[in-house]
């Protein structure tokens, strides 16, 4: 059976929770399935968010999350992809790379300027799947201010 990937909807929340609590947990925070839920039910109720996710057989093996962001130079719309996780069971099964793929297209139909992501920097494996795909790395550095 072939992978598909498609925009998540109200009724797909409970079968992408599980792979968003996976995503947090790979950044360190515990296990919260119902936060989770929670989480992506909200972003998509206030629609502040696209998420995509690939299934195969009916079983969700990964998604991306993308958030509107704008650039004031570009003066244009902007997405960042913000979120982007792989099951265990899945990876190297080109998974990750039909993300890309979407979350691509999905930019382009919406006449977006361009796509952004930052990662970790020892993430190399992400960092080759990423290149591989012709995204670039910026000469910037991101910094964050804690508020809590």
């Amino acid at each position: 059976m072939s992978l598909t990937v498609r925009r998540m909807e109200a009724g797909d929340v409970d079968r992408v929770a599980p792979l968003f609590d996976g995503y947090r947990r790979f950044y360190g925070q515990p296990t919260d399935l119902p936060r989770a839920a929670a989480f992506l039910r909200e972003r998509l109720d206030r629609d502040e968010s696209v998420v995509l996710f690939a299934e195969r057989a009916g079983e969700a093996l990964g998604f991306t999350q993308l958030y509107p962001i704008f650039s004031s130079v570009g003066t244009d719309r902007v997405w960042l992809l913000n979120d982007l996780f792989v099951a265990d069971t899945a990876r190297r099964l080109g998974v990750g790379e039909a993300l890309l793929f979407a979350a691509r297209d999905f930019g382009q139909s919406r006449g977006a300027l361009r796509l952004v992501l930052e990662t970790t920097r020892d993430n190399q494996i992400a960092q080759a799947l990423y290149r591989k795909l012709g995204w670039q790395a910026d000469a910037t550095q991101w910094f964050h201010l804690p508020l809590r």
